[in-house]
Formats: structure tokens, C-alpha cells, sequence
């Protein structure tokens, strides 16, 4: 990895499963990805162009605060996985790293947009899943999916041309995340021909059911999230 944001296939696919089923149905890697890479730095481009803050719609300011809210969630989630050191003896040894880069990246860009606007970090407190390999799994898997029709359902809603175009361009790597996560896991990446958006009460109501946001730093606690998948 040249600057912590950016990640390739062979970054990806770390032990080379994905390619040899990619090569399986005939595809070559130099065909399906050439030197392409994926994470923070096309994302910080396409934030690069929306408009100043001031010029941002109020609807639009909502809906960012919204996804930066869940773009903490996750980043939380990596980045305390990654310091657990719960998956460094497993085929997600370099997960957390990777995808927890890409996620602060987000929050970096969602907030460089937001600017004063920009909603504060919660606390979290994960309840002992950064801490178990096989629980820091199904989370992940449950947290892309979420984030992937979550994004799908509030894209329609966005009023700047300039902001959709930026959350587009999270969701297509939020459902790069998903489908790595489900091929880790043992499941289907891509199950349906079509995927339904979540509306906002439908999301907030799951991530709450999760008990991972709490109200203060000190909180503590272990035991079995509501939210695994």
C-alpha cells in the first residue's frame, strides 16, 4: 500500500482465493482490473468537487450527517478490530487495516464537506466483537450490507448533482467492502439481480438495536450484539 488508502487485488485477495475463482470463469487479472485501485483517494477527489458548504441544500446537509454518522460506526468498528489484533492469526489478518483506512477516509471527506455542519463522533462500545474473529465477521458483513442500502435509499434524496455524484462514488466501494465480506464468510456476494435501499428510520432503528453508540466513554460491556448478520 503506497499511502494507507489506496489497496489493490493482490492487497484485496491476500490469500489468492479470489483470483483463483476469478480465473476459474475465465477472467484474467490484468482484464478485470489492470493497475486500478480502490479506496481514499478517488473518494477524496470526488468530494473535491462539491460545493462549498454554504452551498450545500439543508436537505442534503442532513442526509451527509446521516451517512458520516455510520461512516464513524464502521471506521470505530476497523479501527478497534485492528488494535484487538483479533483476526491476525485468521484470513482477515489484514481486513481490518484495509477497509478501516478506506472507512476514516470517508469520515475525513464527509467532514472536510460538512465543515462546522458536521455532526460530532459518538461513543462506541462494541461489546467484545472487536475482540473475537469469528463475531468481527458476521458484524462486518451485517455492517456492509447496511451501509450499502442505506446509501441506496437516501440517493434518490439528494438535491445537489454534485453531492450525488460523491455518495455514489462511496457506495460503489461500501458494496466492494460488502461482497468481500460475504466471499470471506462463506456468502453469496451477490444473491439477487436487484437490492432495495433501506430508508433512514429502517437503518437508525437497526444500528440502535445494536446497543454499539453509547452515551458516554465510560461505558462497558461484553456479551452477544443483536447485530451479527
Amino acid at each position: 500500500m503506497s499511502d494507507g488508502l489506496d489497496f489493490t487485488l493482490e492487497e484485496l485477495d491476500c490469500d489468492g482465493a479470489l483470483q483463483e475463482s476469478l480465473e476459474g470463469i475465465g477472467f484474467s487479472r490484468s482484464a478485470l482490473l489492470g493497475t486500478a485501485v480502490v479506496g481514499g483517494g478517488a473518494l477524496l477527489a470526488a468530494f473535491g468537487a462539491a460545493p462549498a458548504e454554504a452551498a450545500i441544500p439543508a436537505n442534503d446537509t442532513d442526509i451527509l450527517n446521516y451517512a458520516l454518522t455510520l461512516e464513524y460506526l464502521q471506521a470505530a468498528f476497523y479501527t478497534e478490530t485492528e488494535r484487538s489484533g483479533a483476526t491476525r492469526q485468521t484470513k482477515m489478518r489484514r481486513v481490518p487495516g484495509q477497509i478501516g483506512a478506506v472507512e476514516r477516509a470517508h469520515v475525513a471527506a464527509f467532514r472536510g464537506v460538512l465543515g462546522r455542519k458536521a455532526v460530532k463522533r459518538p461513543f462506541f462500545n462494541f461489546r467484545g466483537v472487536t475482540e473475537d474473529a469469528d463475531a468481527f465477521l458476521r458484524t462486518a458483513v451485517a455492517f456492509e450490507d447496511l451501509a450499502v442500502a442505506a446509501y441506496k435509499g437516501q440517493a434518490p434524496r439528494l438535491r445537489s448533482p454534485q453531492v450525488l455524484a460523491a455518495a455514489i462514488s462511496i457506495h460503489s466501494v461500501e458494496a466492494r467492502h460488502a461482497a468481500w465480506m460475504r466471499f470471506l464468510s462463506g456468502v453469496l456476494p451477490a444473491a439477487n439481480a436487484f437490492d432495495e435501499g433501506k430508508s433512514l428510520g429502517e437503518t437508525v432503528g437497526i444500528v440502535n438495536s445494536t446497543r454499539f453508540i453509547v452515551s458516554n466513554p465510560n461505558q462497558t460491556g461484553r456479551g452477544s450484539p443483536r447485530f451479527t448478520g
